[in-house]
């Protein structure tokens, strides 16, 4: 066991290695321009994806819509503990994208919130430490890089993206820090952070419930949302498209 977990990190060398190497050959890019427009030359096999989405979405996690009250400390807990354990990774992002002012605090976050937090079931960082979760992934860094934005996509399981969005979402998998963990450790770590996931759709149930079946098009709808969002997160008030805004504003947690 102990040469397994140790050969781990070895492993994971040569995908940071090229990480690094496209950061310092990227890091003179300017930003990508803010996109624009709906580029969906996929959309019949994406509403058909969309399709299976929304079925696992109705069998599995949709709740009673008559149910109206707040998570529970169950779902709050996992909700809590999968945010923790997916800041390494956007440390790592925040470095590579030249920003060293959220690593830092992301990096304070994380320590204290796995230990005087219990491993992030509390989260003092935020509450006694003014220290809020700075949200990254690589998908942004290309975005910083000068990647554009790409079409759009709807995954299966995962949902909404783009083309950047979804190497992203790959690469964030691989350069992963909690990767380098012994075996037992990984895996725990990855069921928290799936329960995490699971807890956000609890979370903000309600509004996915609005998006998914209480729309005249839930694709079209999603799909507008999930873009205006995006934008508004790599763009912020820099933003040119008028329709940049964050739908989801009034929505985050207190």
């Amino acid at each position: 066991m102990e040469q397994r977990a140790s050969a781990r990190p070895r492993a994971l060398r040569p995908a940071v290695a090229l990480i690094a190497a496209l950061a310092l050959g990227m890091a003179a890019c300017a930003p990508a321009p803010p996109a624009t427009g709906i580029h969906d030359p996929y959309e019949a096999t994406n509403r058909k994806t969309h399709a299976f989405n929304k079925q696992l979405d109705s069998t599995f996690f949709r709740g009673d819509p008559a149910d109206t009250s707040p998570p529970g400390p169950l779902t709050k807990t996992l909700y809590n503990v999968g945010s923790n354990l997916s800041l390494p990774g956007k440390v790592l992002n925040s470095l590579l994208q030249g920003r060293p002012e959220p690593a830092v605090k992301n990096t304070f976050r994380f320590f204290i919130n796995s230990t005087i937090g219990l491993g992030g079931i509390f989260d003092p960082a935020g509450t006694d430490f003014s220290l809020p979760e700075t949200d990254t992934d690589f998908g942004e860094t290309l975005h910083v890089w000068g990647v554009g934005e790409g079409n759009y996509q709807e995954l299966p399981i995962f949902g909404p993206s783009t083309t950047r969005d979804t190497v992203g979402m790959v690469v964030d998998f691989v350069i992963d820090p909690l990767n380098a963990l012994p075996d037992k450790e990984r895996i725990a770590a990855g069921a928290l952070r799936f329960g995490g996931k699971i807890a956000k759709r609890d979370t903000y149930g309600t509004t996915v419930d609005s998006i998914l079946y209480d729309s005249a098009d839930s694709y079209a709808q999603s799909r507008l949302l999930y873009l205006q969002n995006r934008r508004y997160e790599l763009n912020g008030e820099e933003a040119s498209d008028a329709n940049a805004y964050d739908p989801y504003e009034d929505l985050l947690p207190q």
